[in-house]
Order: C-alpha cells, then sequence, then structure tokens
C-alpha cells in the first residue's frame, strides 16, 4: 500500500523504542513502544506520534542514603532518527512557533513499516523559550506542560498533514496529553466554510475519528488547566466557549475533553474499566487489558521457544504449549538470565549476591501508592523468614518524578531498610531504571513482586514481561492481575478481598497477607522446586499466551479502529 495511505494515527506523550533514546519515563511509553512494534507486525496502517525530548525524563543518580539527584540525559538525535525538512506552524502566546518532525521507521516482522515522528520545536527561528519545549519530558510548570501538549496535539496533526498523510480516519489519544488533536480536528472540519460556529456535526464529525485510552484511576492523575492559562497561551478559540465539552468550571480537564468527542473510549483492564466507569459517570468506557511485545523475552528463553515452540513469534497464543517443555529446561533457561542479572548486580554494587538464594524484584515508578516499601515494612519479620524459611534477596528500581517529595522519600526508606537488614535480607536499589535495567530484571529475577493500592494500579505491565519470561509473580490484587492470577499456578495473590472490589487498603492486614504467602513461596523454592517450577511453565503458558500486544492489537483494530 502507498504508505501516505494510512488510517490510523497514534499519539502519545512518550514512546520508548530503544535503550538508549531516552523519549520515555515509563510503563506508559513501553506500552507505547510495544503497540507500534505490534502494529507493524501486524501491518496495522498506523503512523505514530510523541515528541522528541531532546533531555529526556532524567538522568537518576543515587547517593549513599538513597537521596536521588537529576540530571538531563545525554543523547544525540541524529544516531537514531531522520529530520524532516517539512515544517507546521502552531500559536503559543500569539508567537508563531515552528515544529519539524524526526523519523524513525519500526519494521514488524513481514517488513511493514510504522514510522514513528518525533516533535521537535528547537528550531533557529523559534523564540529562545519555545526552542526548549521539546526537551523535557513532564517537565517545569503547568504552562510548559500545556505547552507541550499543544505542540504534540495540534502541531501533530498539522505536521501529519504536512507530510501528506491525508487519509487518516481514526486518531487514537494513549491519554489525555494529546487531546487537543481534537480542536485541530474541528479546525479542518470548519476549513471550507465561510460560517465559523461549531456545529453539533461538527462535533459528531470529530468523535467519529477519535479513540481514547486512558490509563490513570486517580482523578489527581489527569491533566488540568485553568482556563485563565489556557486562554493566554492557547489564544481565542470558538471551541473554548463550549462549556461541557472543551471547558467545565473554568478549567480545561484533557481527560474530558478526551471522553467528550470519541467514539470509543477504554481503560486498560477489566478492573481498570470498572473503575474509570464509575469516575466517569454518562460516558461508555470499555476495557482492553493491556499486553507487551515479545521484544522482553530474553535471548536464553527465546532460543528454548523456538525449540519447542516454532512460530511463537508470530502467534503468541501458541505459547500455551509451554506446558509441554520439559521442566528442567524451562530452569535452565531462566539461570542463564538469572547469571546475567546476579553478575551485573554484582559487578556494580560488590554486594555478593548469589545465584541459589530466592531473588525477589520489583521496579516501578517510585511513587507513594505503589508502596515499594511494604515488603521492608516489618524488617523483624523479614529478618525471621530469610533464618527460617529460606534465604531470599531483593533487587529494587525506579524513579521518583522530580517534584514527587513522597516518591523520594520511599527510595530513601528503602535504602535504610537495607543497611537495617543487612547481610541476612540482602537488598539493592539499581539506580536509572530503564530498558536495559527492565529486560535483566523481568527475565533474571525469581519472582516478581508488585505492591500498589487498590485501586490505583491501572493495568501494570512488568508482571507481563516477567511471566513471559517464566516469572512468576506474588502481588496485590488490581490492574491485570486480578485477570491473570490464578493461586499457585500462574503465582499468587496478596489481599484476595481486592479481587471482588473490596478496595478498602489496611496497609497492616496486606503486610501480613504479603508475609504469609512469601514464606509459602519460599518453601516451594527451596522444599518443592518441581511445583515451584510448574508455576513457571503456566506463567508463560496461560499468562504469557493472553497478555501480550498481539491480543490487544485484535481487540483495538476490532473494536476501535476499523
Amino acid at each position: 500500500m502507498d504508505e501516505k495511505d494510512r488510517k490510523v494515527a497514534y499519539f502519545s506523550m512518550e514512546i520508548g523504542l530503544e535503550d538508549a533514546m531516552p523519549t520515555y519515563s515509563g510503563g506508559l511509553g513501553i506500552l507505547a513502544g510495544d503497540t507500534i512494534l505490534s502494529a507493524a507486525d501486524f501491518r496495522i496502517p498506523m503512523v505514530a506520534v510523541s515528541l522528541l525530548h531532546r533531555k529526556g525524563y532524567f538522568y537518576q543518580r543515587l547517593d549513599k542514603d538513597g537521596s536521588q539527584i537529576e540530571e538531563p540525559v545525554a543523547w544525540r538525535p541524529n544516531d537514531f532518527a531522520v529530520p524532516l525538512p517539512e515544517r507546521a506552524s502552531i500559536t503559543i502566546e500569539g508567537r508563531p512557533v515552528q515544529v519539524r518532525a524526526w523519523r524513525y521507521d519500526v519494521t514488524g516482522a513481514g517488513g511493514f513499516v510504522v514510522p514513528v515522528f518525533f516533535l521537535d520545536t528547537d528550531l533557529e527561528d523559534n523564540a529562545d523559550e519555545d526552542r526548549t519545549l521539546t526537551h523535557y519530558l513532564y517537565g517545569l510548570d503547568k504552562r510548559y506542560r500545556l505547552c507541550q501538549e499543544i505542540v504534540l496535539g495540534i502541531g501533530g496533526v498539522r505536521l501529519l498533514r504536512a507530510l501528506g498523510y491525508t487519509s487518516l480516519n481514526r486518531f487514537h489519544m494513549n491519554e489525555g496529553h494529546a487531546s487537543l488533536l481534537t480542536l485541530e480536528l474541528l479546525d479542518e472540519q470548519l476549513a471550507d466554510r465561510e460560517n465559523e460556529k461549531i456545529t453539533a456535526e461538527d462535533i459528531a464529525a470529530v468523535r467519529k475519528q477519535c479513540v481514547f485510552t486512558t490509563h490513570t484511576p486517580v482523578a489527581a492523575g489527569h491533566d488540568r488547566f485553568d482556563m485563565k492559562l489556557v486562554r493566554r497561551v492557547l489564544g481565542p478559540h470558538e471551541a473554548l466557549t463550549l462549556d461541557g465539552v472543551f471547558c467545565c468550571d473554568q478549567t480545561l480537564n484533557m481527560t474530558y475533553l478526551a471522553l467528550n468527542l470519541s467514539h470509543y473510549v477504554n481503560g486498560v483492564a477489566k478492573k481498570h474499566g470498572e473503575v474509570s466507569q464509575k469516575m466517569f459517570e454518562g460516558y461508555k468506557i470499555d476495557a482492553i487489558t493491556n499486553g507487551i511485545h515479545h521484544r522482553w523475552v530474553c535471548p536464553p528463553m527465546q532460543s528454548l521457544f523456538d525449540t519447542h515452540i516454532p512460530g511463537w513469534r508470530d502467534d503468541n497464543f501458541s505459547l500455551r504449549y509451554a506446558l509441554s517443555i520439559p521442566c528442567q529446561k524451562v530452569v535452565e533457561a531462566h539461570r542463564l538470565a538469572k547469571r546475567e542479572l546476579i553478575n551485573d548486580i554484582n559487578r556494580q554494587t560488590n554486594l555478593g549476591f548469589d545465584m541459589d538464594v530466592l531473588t525477589l524484584g520489583f521496579a516501578r515508578r517510585a511513587t507513594a501508592y505503589k508502596r515499594g516499601d511494604l515488603l521492608l515494612s516489618r524488617p523483624d519479620e523479614l529478618s525471621r523468614l530469610a533464618k527460617e524459611a529460606g534465604r531470599l534477596q531483593i533487587v529494587y528500581s525506579g524513579k521518583a518524578h522530580p517534584q514527587d517529595h513522597e516518591g523520594k522519600a520511599l527510595i530513601k526508606r528503602i535504602f535504610t531498610a537495607s543497611q537495617e537488614l543487612g547481610d541476612v535480607v540482602k537488598v539493592v536499589y539499581l539506580p536509572n531504571y530503564e530498558m536495559t535495567i527492565a529486560r535483566k530484571m523481568v527475565a533474571g529475577v525469581d519472582v516478581w513482586l508488585n505492591t500498589p493500592q487498590p485501586p490505583m494500579e491501572a493495568s501494570g505491565t512488568s508482571g507481563m514481561k516477567a511471566a513471559l519470561n517464566g516469572v512468576p509473580s506474588l502481588s496485590v490484587l488490581d490492574g491485570w492481575w486480578i485477570e491473570g492470577c490464578i493461586e499457585d499456578t500462574t503465582g499468587w495473590a496478596i489481599g484476595q478481598t481486592h479481587r471482588y472490589g473490596h478496595d478498602k487498603v489496611d496497609p497492616a492486614q496486606d503486610a501480613d497477607d504479603l508475609y504469609r504467602k512469601l514464606e509459602h513461596v519460599i518453601n516451594l523454592f527451596y522444599n518443592d522446586h518441581p511445583a515451584f517450577c510448574q508455576v513457571m511453565q503456566h506463567s508463560i503458558a496461560l499468562n504469557g499466551s493472553f497478555f501480550n500486544t498481539q491480543r490487544m492489537m485484535q481487540q483495538y483494530v476490532l473494536k476501535a479502529y476499523f
């Protein structure tokens, strides 16, 4: 097909494609990258749009007490993407701002290419303050964020048109950051009319084109901008007077804007869909549970699957046949991945992590509701388990947003607890969590831990990556794990009541359940390893075969795109 005859435009504030490209901060961007990879594999006629983020999210250093130090990321876009000559012009605070794109091609298994366009305002034609608008991911203040979202939404549509993509009829907003693209689509409806009044037919035409995926089950997580700021930065536009569509209580809420102007809206797990439906009454919200791309399978597991399940990359559902792989082969492949992780930890930290010790992994954005320190909340109990049930060691990683002081304090608490535990339970916090570290952790630990405060975990995908590598989860029943957990089969649940919608959280009760389940896992690992290996097999066969972006993209194609 002619490349310019694409139908779907996928917009995301962050997209994670390569380890050395700091164009993402975490799960949202990694999901976007996995989505685009599967779109290329399936030959979906898609293009993708994001921002270039010349300074990245940030480079994380940790001092000896766990204090986070943030530095800009040094990287060269020219090493990864190609700058294009086309330009789009947008207006910010009355000034014209030029936007260009850098093209990065994602090539699918059959050679089909999905181009990703990273938008950039660092051009000589622009004012100095405008040149930095695409530098920092989630950086600075409200004004900066609003300017970025104007570049992404309005600038993104205009640049796609300048590049010749005139056949697009689906605009997929991956979170609300790109919601202002609806404003540009409305302007396109008005372009050939003398009467510039927006009609109900115009709104219906835009709604028909738009798809919205919300990832945030917490009200505070949705971008809001005071209308005084919006009018100053964006300038006058009739749409801003449409109360109930663009403006609500003198606030522009990017989530409500996307909800109002999308024909299909979905959450990212069944539970999240239900939570979102309660948050946004009056809107129809479906659910498509997230997945991951097979790029996250470690080389030893890839080789194992190639031998026993030929064609598994083309058909992830065939991974259900992992139950026929001899258990010892699964264990051997996992130990190769574990060896790489342990060697890496010891080389960096000199802590003396042991290959034969049960290793837990926890890697998430460091923020209060993810409760990364729940496991360490009772050091005496953890020490008792290590002494009486069996030895264990813990690998942590994750960044706190520069303005998230509670998240930074959480990292420091983990450091303090690790010092208290000493050699009884060795704890390491790997700095600057990114794709390279993630790959080693999800494949190399023995058990993946996740302890969010329900119902605040929209989905979560790190445990899916672990499952695809034969690593079972010990996790709170929230997000995807409500769907993925079969007790003692694919892993273990913390807080059974959360499965049935009882979300009133008692941290002490969750801690009780965590330690009780952990003792059971330790006993399995050391005293009944065949049973533990069967859980590893089922993690691949049941969860790896389902929680993938192949299944996810099939659902988007059927429900949202065509």
